[in-house]
Formats: C-alpha cells, sequence, structure tokens
C-alpha cells in the first residue's frame, strides 16, 4: 500500500509561507505529478513528504498513519533526486545494494534484489561498472534502482531528467511510465516540464506560490483549466489570451473578440484559445493578421501573429500546408470558436 494524504500542510521560514495549506490525496498505485514554475513549492512539499524538511503545520499521512515525526527511513519513501549521488568507488551493483547491507542484508540477498532491480531497468550488463563508465541515463537508471531494491511504499522523484539531453530524457520518460506500470508502486514526480507533467502522470497538481491551483487528469487541465495560471503553464506553445477590447478597440481585435466571445457575459475579460485552433485563412479572408516570426519544425509550424489593438503577439501552431509562410505576409485568421475558454476579472475559468 501505498497512499499519500497531506491535511493542510504547510512550511514558513520565518515570516516566509512558502507552502500556504495544501489539501491532496495520492491513491495507492497512482502516478502524480507535482509541475509548475521554480520557487512555487513543489520540491518543498516533495522533501516534506519524504521527511527531508520540516513541517510548519498540517499532518502527512502515510497509509492513514501519521508520519509528520517518523524518521525518513522508516516512512517507506525512496527518493530519486535530479544528481545521481553513487559512490565513485563503488561498481554499479554495490550502488544499488548499498543500503541493503546497510540494513544487514546478507550477500545473497542483496544479489538477488539487485539483479532482479537491474533486470526491471534493463542495466543487467552494467552491473559490474564504476559511474564514470556510465552514461548519464544509465547512472539515472541505478540510481532509481538503489531505490527499487529498498521495496518502497512510494517512489519520490525530484526532477530526475533535468540533467539528460533532449533525447536521452524521452527515453526516460518512456521508461519510468513503463517502470510504473511493471511495479504498480505509488510514484510522486516533481519536474518544471509539462510535456513530463502531461505524458507520464495519472493526475496532475498545478502549484502556483505555495498553493495548487488544479488537480486533475492532464487533458482535463488541458482543455478545462481551472484559471488563467493553469491555462498559462499547461500546453505549448502557450495559450493565446486576448483581451476584451477598449472604449475604441482596433477592428481585427474587435474582429477577433465577436468571433470567441461575442455572447460572453460582460465579466469576462479574457478568452483563451490554444495555438492549434487559431487556423488560417488566405490573406483578405478572415482576421486579418501580419505574420510576426514563422518557425518551420518539419511536420507543423508555428506562426507568431500580430493583430491590430492587441499588443501580446498571438501564436497559430499549423500543418504541413502552411510551410511557405514567412515573416512580413498578411494572413487571415480562422479561430475555432467552439474550443474558446472565457476568464473572468479575476482570472478564472468562467462556465
Amino acid at each position: 500500500m501505498g497512499q499519500v494524504s497531506l491535511r493542510g500542510l504547510r512550511k514558513s521560514y520565518g515570516n516566509l509561507d512558502v507552502i500556504k495549506g495544501i489539501d491532496l490525496d495520492v491513491a495507492d498505485g497512482e502516478f502524480i505529478v507535482f509541475v509548475g514554475p521554480s520557487g512555487c513549492g513543489k520540491s518543498t512539499t516533495l522533501r516534506m513528504i519524504a521527511g527531508l524538511e520540516s513541517i510548519t503545520g498540517g499532518d502527512i499521512l502515510i497509509d492513514g498513519v501519521r508520519a509528520n515525526d517518523v524518521r525518513p527511513a522508516d516512512r517507506g519513501a525512496a527518493m530519486v533526486f535530479q544528481s545521481y549521488a553513487l559512490y565513485p568507488h563503488m561498481t554499479v551493483a554495490e550502488n544499488m545494494g548499498f543500503a541493503l547491507k546497510m540494513a544487514g542484508v546478507d550477500k545473497a540477498g542483496r544479489a538477488a534484489q539487485v539483479g532482479r532491480a537491474a533486470e526491471i531497468l534493463r542495466i543487467s550488463e552494467l552491473l559490474g561498472r564504476f559511474p564514470k563508465e556510465l552514461s548519464g541515463g544509465q547512472r539515472q537508471r541505478v540510481a532509481i534502482g538503489r531505490s527499487i531494491v529498498r521495496k518502497p511504499k512510494v517512489f519520490l522523484f525530484d526532477e530526475p531528467l533535468s540533467n539528460l539531453d533532449a533525447a536521452l530524457r524521452v527515453n526516460m520518460r518512456i521508461e519510468l511510465s513503463r517502470l510504473h506500470k511493471e511495479l504498480r508502486t505509488t510514484m510522486i514526480y516533481v519536474t518544471h516540464d509539462q510535456v513530463e507533467a502531461m505524458t507520464l502522470g495519472d493526475r496532475i497538481a498545478v502549484f502556483n506560490k505555495g498553493l495548487v491551483e488544479q488537480l486533475g487528469p492532464p487533458m482535463t487541465l488541458y482543455n478545462r483549466p481551472a484559471n488563467e495560471f493553469v491555462a498559462g503553464f499547461i500546453g505549448a506553445p502557450r495559450i493565446n489570451l486576448i483581451p476584451r477590447p477598449g472604449a475604441s478597440p482596433a477592428a481585427p481585435h474587435l474582429a477577433l473578440w465577436n468571433a470567441l466571445a461575442g455572447q460572453a457575459p460582460a465579466g469576462v475579460q479574457h478568452v483563451g484559445l490554444r495555438p492549434e485552433h487559431l487556423r488560417l485563412a488566405s490573406a483578405g479572408q478572415g482576421i486579418s493578421a501580419s505574420v510576426a516570426l514563422a518557425e518551420h519544425l518539419g511536420d507543423s509550424s508555428i506562426i507568431h501573429l500580430r493583430v491590430d489593438g492587441i499588443e501580446e503577439l498571438l501564436t497559430a501552431k499549423v500543418g504541413t500546408e502552411h510551410s511557405q509562410i514567412e515573416a512580413g505576409q498578411v494572413v487571415g485568421l480562422a479561430p475555432d470558436a467552439a474550443w474558446a475558454l472565457a476568464f473572468g476579472a479575476d482570472g478564472r475559468l468562467v462556465g
């Protein structure tokens, strides 16, 4: 069992409140991701669950047992850090089995558990090597293996892939997803990378300034964000946020607003539209916009657009049929209003 519950969890450093009262339940066997910008409190929360950081208020429950005063080693949680922290003078097998050795497990028992973990992680052929002989991805597997042999109730990952290059991060995401399905152990994963969050998590908790703004399945957060912060943080490229036109609006701005939010209540101050739903038309059709920058990625293009009356550039994600578009061109916009999201003056989703 690996249920984790946070009840009114708070953390302060003097007069500075960094965690401001978090209530959250993680089900046994769930993969949940804490995501948010730097300084939002996600890693601090993870470290409090692990027992590496004291708490100011509230409770941490692991399998229904209050863990506030339980030693880190006795909580049934194993943490994997951004830094691999492997002992350079030990082989892979010795690194993975070190905690077992300290716990008094005999040599044969250590070898069996390390061997099983190595099979799961597909690193059996590396057991006799030293850390300096491994790639970054291999070192991270060893660090994860060191946790697996302890058979924890909960795995805690603190940005474990941030030291890897882009290709290795993709491979390790696949491996972590496979590992979760095989072990069926509760996993709590911290990252600032919303792509990792979307691809790994059963649910995502979006942190902001010491609070959880929204908790839910990835596509719920993407399609029905609770507020503008979640809408802007989840999704790449970022969502377009179009402000309500002022007293003397430019014609293209007013036309775009009317196309997306013409029937919206008076309290709506912004309308959001994902880049894939801001479609392009030929010049002279739709709503006029000029191309500020065109990023052609091969399978798609990201077109940054300037619309008269709107200060921020808008972004459209389009297919290869628009691969000839260049900066300086005038195009038409054909927004799909069915996907528009309305936000009130408080930034929260309306409707």
